[in-house]
C-alpha cells in the first residue's frame, strides 16, 4: 500500500486551500437535520421505487471539496448533517471540513491504511477500517471528531483516536490454506488467506441484516485479493459487531507496538456471492431510504462473472444458512441476498449495477448521496491527492441507479 510522504499535512494547508474551488453552499449553521441523522430509526423509509424527498436538496451543496493532500487517494467519506461537517479518509489522514469545503482540521501520522469510514449517530464519533498488514494487525479506528479543531493533530499523541483490534480478520488473513506451514504474507499470489482475505475496507452502521429496527451494528467488509486461479474467493465477507461496549476495549494506538485489545469474535459472519472483486468491498453503506446495503467495489477479473462495480444487499431478507461455495472443504454459512434489481448476469444470476463509489459513498437518508472521487493534482512540482464529492439521487435505473444533483446554476 502507498506510504505517506514525510511532508507534513500542516505544511501544505495553504496549498490545499488554494486548490479548493467550492461552489456557494449553505453554512453549517444553516443546514437543518434531515432524515439523515435519524436514518437508523427510519422504519418507514420510502421504498426503492419511490422518488426521494426533496425537502433538503436546496440546503445541501451539490459539490463539496475535501482538499488535496500528500497522501494516497481519498478512500472514504461520511457526513454529519446535524452538525454540518464532512469527514474524509485519505488513507494516511482523516480530514474534517464543513459542508462548504472549509478546512476545520486533520488527524495525521498514520502509517497503516485508513479505509472506509462511517459516523455513529449515537456517540457522534467516526469509525474507520485501519490496516497494518506487515504487523498482521487490523483495527477499527475510532475518532473523537468533536475534538478535531486544527490541522496537524497526531493520531497517537493528541488523544483524538483510539483503536479496537479485530482478531477474526487476523485469523483469516494469516490462514495457512495450503498447509505447508508457511504464511506467505501480503500477496495475492498464494493459496493462503481464508476466503482470499486481504484485510478490511468497507464499514457502515445499520440494523442487523433482515431488519430495519434494533440497535445499529457495525458491519465490516473484508478486502479480498483478486485471484483468478482459486474458487474460494467469490464471496464478499461481512462481519457484524455490536459496538455499544467497545469503550472498554478501545486503546490508544502505538504504531510501533500495536495492541491487540478487541472483541474475541464478531456477532455474525455473512457471505454474499458477487464473484471475486479486486480488494473486496471498498465502500459499504447502509441506506435507510431503500433499506438496503450498498457495496462499491473495484471490478473483478474472472471471466465467468459479470464483474459489476456496484452491488446492493437486500436489507429486508434475513440471512439463510447455505453452502459457501468454492471452499477447499464443504462449508455452510449465513448467506445474504442481492437485491433483485439492476443488471442480471444470465450465467450466474448475479445482480448489480455499473457505478463508481469505491472512493467514498455516504447515504443521507433521503434518497440522496454524496459520492467521492479524486485524483492526483500538481502543486508546484509536488503531486497531491485531491478529494471531492458530488451529490446524487436514487433512481433505480439500469445500468447506473443514481443521477447527479446539479447545482442551481447548472439547472
Amino acid at each position: 500500500m502507498p506510504r505517506a510522504r514525510s511532508t507534513s499535512l500542516a505544511a501544505l494547508v495553504l496549498a490545499t486551500l488554494a486548490l479548493t474551488t467550492t461552489p456557494a453552499a449553505a453554512s453549517p449553521a444553516a443546514v437543518s437535520p434531515t432524515s439523515g441523522p435519524a436514518a437508523l430509526r427510519a422504519a418507514d423509509a420510502a421504498a426503492p421505487e419511490a422518488r426521494p424527498r426533496h425537502g433538503t436538496e436546496h440546503r445541501l451543496p451539490a459539490y463539496i471539496h475535501g482538499g488535496a493532500w500528500p497522501t494516497s487517494h481519498v478512500q472514504g467519506v461520511t457526513v454529519d448533517l446535524e452538525n454540518g461537517f464532512v469527514y474524509w479518509s485519505f488513507t494516511q489522514a482523516l480530514v474534517k471540513t464543513d459542508l462548504a469545503g472549509n478546512l476545520i482540521g486533520t488527524v495525521e501520522g498514520l502509517t497503516g491504511h485508513l479505509g472506509d469510514i462511517d459516523l455513529d449517530l449515537r456517540d457522534g464519533r467516526v469509525y474507520g477500517s485501519l490496516e497494518y498488514k506487515a504487523e498482521e494487525a487490523f483495527y477499527i479506528a475510532v475518532f473523537d471528531v468533536e475534538e478535531i479543531d486544527r490541522v496537524g493533530m497526531d493520531a497517537e499523541t493528541d488523544g483524538v483516536m483510539t483503536a479496537v483490534h479485530l482478531q477474526e480478520v487476523v485469523d483469516d488473513f494469516t490462514a495457512d490454506m495450503d498447509g505447508d506451514g508457511v504464511f506467505d504474507g501480503d500477496t495475492a499470489d498464494t493459496a493462503d488467506h481464508r476466503y482470499g482475505c486481504s484485510g478490511i475496507d468497507g464499514v457502515s452502521f445499520g440494523p442487523s441484516f433482515g431488519s430495519r429496527h434494533g440497535a445499529p451494528r457495525l458491519m465490516v467488509a473484508y478486502g479480498v485479493y483478486a485471484h483468478t486461479g482459486r474458487a474460494d474467493n467469490d464471496h464478499q465477507v461481512i462481519l457484524e459487531y455490536d459496538t455499544r461496549d467497545w469503550r472498554r476495549l478501545e486503546r490508544p494506538l502505538s504504531q510501533a507496538d500495536p495492541h491487540r485489545s478487541g472483541p474475541r469474535r464478531p456477532e455474525g459472519t455473512y457471505f454474499v456471492r458477487t464473484g471475486n472483486t479486486t480488494y473486496g468491498v471498498q465502500n459499504l453503506e447502509y441506506d435507510a431510504y431503500t433499506g438496503h446495503w450498498m457495496m462499491a467495489v473495484y471490478t473483478g477479473t474472472k471471466a465467468a462473472f459479470p464483474n459489476y462495480s456496484f452491488f446492493m444487499v437486500d436489507g429486508s431478507v434475513r440471512p439463510r444458512r447455505g453452502p459457501v461455495t468454492g471452499q477447499p472443504e464443504p462449508e455452510r454459512g449465513d448467506l445474504l441476498t442481492l437485491v433483485r434489481r439492476g443488471l442480471r448476469d444470465p450465467g450466474t444470476g448475479i445482480r448489480g449495477w455499473e457505478f463508481h463509489g469505491s472512493y467514498g459513498f455516504a447515504a443521507l437518508g433521503d434518497g440522496t448521496y454524496y459520492v467521492a472521487d479524486g485524483g492526483p493534482v500538481d502543486d508546484g512540482g509536488a503531486t497531491l491527492q485531491e478529494g471531492f464529492a458530488h451529490r446524487y439521487r436514487w433512481t433505480g435505473a439500469t445500468p447506473a441507479p443514481f443521477e447527479r444533483v446539479n447545482a442551481p446554476e447548472e439547472r
